[in-house]
C-alpha cells in the first residue's frame, strides 16, 4: 500500500472515532462539533484516495454541522437551508463528473450517486424529532454509504457505517418493534 493510501486509511480511522464518539456525548454541541471534525477528517481520507464524491459531502457535511451548530442564529430548520444543502449534494454529483474528471460509466453513474442517496437521507432526517423516522432514514443512509466505503476501500469508513446499520438495527428492535405489553 503507497504512503499516501496508509495515511489515508488512519485518518479514516481517526474520523470514525470522532464520528463514534459524537454519539455518545449528553450536548448536541459537542455532538456536532465531533461530527464536524469526523466529517472533515473523512472529507480529507476521501481526497487522498481519489474519492471526489465522499470528498466533497463530507465537506458539505462540515459546513452542515456548523449550521446546526449555530442553528437558532442561523435558522438552521428553514426549508431554504434544507433546500440548499440538497442542491449541493447534487451538484457535488455533477462535479466529480465534470470538474473530477470521473469516467462516465453506468458502474460509476450508481456509485457515485449512493452517498448523494445517503446525504439526502440524513439530511431529511435531522427534520425530525421522532427516533423512529431518524432509524428509518438511517437504514437508508447506511447501507448507501457502506457500498460506496467499500468500492472505495476506505477502512475506517466502512467500520464506521457497519457500526452504525448495527446500532440503527438494535434501536429498531429495542425501540420499534418491541410489542406493547398489556
Amino acid at each position: 500500500m503507497p504512503p499516501k493510501e496508509i495515511i489515508a486509511q488512519i485518518i479514516s480511522i481517526v474520523a470514525m472515532a470522532f464520528v463514534n464518539i459524537s454519539f455518545l456525548q449528553k450536548k448536541k454541541s459537542i455532538l456536532l462539533t465531533c461530527q464536524l471534525i469526523g466529517n472533515g477528517l473523512f472529507s480529507l481520507n476521501f481526497f487522498l484516495l481519489g474519492a471526489m464524491s465522499g470528498a466533497l459531502l463530507n465537506g458539505i457535511a462540515v459546513i452542515r454541522a456548523f449550521v446546526f451548530l449555530k442553528k437558532e442564529k442561523l435558522h438552521a430548520d428553514n426549508a431554504i437551508w434544507t433546500t440548499g444543502f440538497i442542491l449541493s449534494y447534487l451538484a457535488s454529483y455533477a462535479l466529480v463528473f465534470t470538474v473530477f474528471g470521473k469516467e462516465p460509466t453506468l458502474f460509476n453513474f450508481i456509485i457515485e450517486f449512493m452517498p448523494v442517496i445517503a446525504m439526502i437521507s440524513l439530511h431529511l432526517s435531522f427534520r425530525y424529532t421522532d427516533t423512529k423516522m431518524i432509524r428509518r432514514f438511517g437504514l437508508v443512509s447506511g447501507p448507501t454509504w457502506l457500498i460506496y466505503n467499500v468500492v472505495n476501500f476506505s477502512i475506517g469508513a466502512i467500520i464506521c457505517e457497519s457500526l452504525n446499520i448495527v446500532s440503527i438495527l438494535i434501536g429498531m428492535v429495542r425501540n420499534d418493534f418491541k410489542r406493547k405489553e398489556k
